[in-house]
């Protein structure tokens, strides 16, 4: 396949899935969340971070806090920043009462932890990550292009909006969460976003790039007709 200027970062919380795109030669870092970790059956986050750690060593793993309390997701994001050089600490924009992180965020940025401030919608929250976030340590701002587009809006003048603004900081990269479909990553990688999250399936898919649709189309049709064939359907 030909190489996209973007990081493909992979997103989830299945361990055999994650070494395996690992172990594929396009992802080059890995995400998760608690309703990943819900889905996938973990049962000790921490026994978790650390076998994946254990197999992740070269490329930056973000692990969400889980806490409602912000003096609580403090420890936390020191705890889960403990645990290896390439943790990012994953940290919502707001708390569930929609009480801002930016305070917590500042702080643990200018301490060196590194930090994904994730659940962002609009370049407001873009501008106000960005100004509490440390031109001296890496950092990563994860706007939900994704669920964006799900309210009909078009995500990307956001997302262009939001490039122009991490650029005030050359310590910040620009994340398009959430993506549905595989052109998402075409148009994330066109307007020079830094990275973006994908699924074990969509990465899958991206091994179609330039794929002869003529070709694609006959492999269509064969897979309908294998299909059918399993089926012992008769219509006459």
């Amino acid at each position: 396949m030909e190489e996209l200027a973007i990081k493909i970062f992979s997103d989830g919380a299945n361990i055999d899935e994650m070494i395996e795109d690992l172990n594929g030669g396009i992802v080059t870092g890995f995400t998760t969340n608690p309703s990943l970790m819900k889905k996938a059956g973990v049962t000790s986050y921490l026994d978790f971070a650390q076998k994946v750690l254990a197999q992740i060593k070269e490329y930056p793993v973000s692990f969400e806090v889980f806490s409602d309390d912000i003096s609580v997701m403090k420890e936390e994001a020191l705890r889960l920043s403990s645990l290896g050089d390439n943790v990012y600490v994953k940290i919502p924009i707001t708390n569930s009462k929609g009480e801002s992180t930016l305070t917590l965020i500042k702080e643990l940025s200018e301490k060196g932890i590194k930090i994904n401030v994730t659940a962002i919608f609009t370049t407001q929250q873009v501008a106000d990550t960005v100004k509490a976030l440390s031109n001296q340590t890496p950092s990563i701002v994860s706007v939900f292009a994704g669920r964006i587009a799900d309210t009909g809006i078009d995500p990307e003048p956001l997302m262009k909006e939001a490039l122009n603004i991490c650029a005030e900081k050359s310590s910040i990269e620009l994340l398009w969460a959430s993506p549905r479909e595989v052109l998402n990553v075409y148009q994330a990688n066109d307007l020079g976003v830094h990275i973006i999250t994908c699924t074990p399936s969509i990465i899958k898919k991206l091994s179609l790039r330039n794929k002869d649709l003529e070709e694609y189309s006959l492999e269509t049709v064969q897979m309908f007709l294998k299909d059918s064939q399993s089926l012992g359907f008769s219509i006459l």
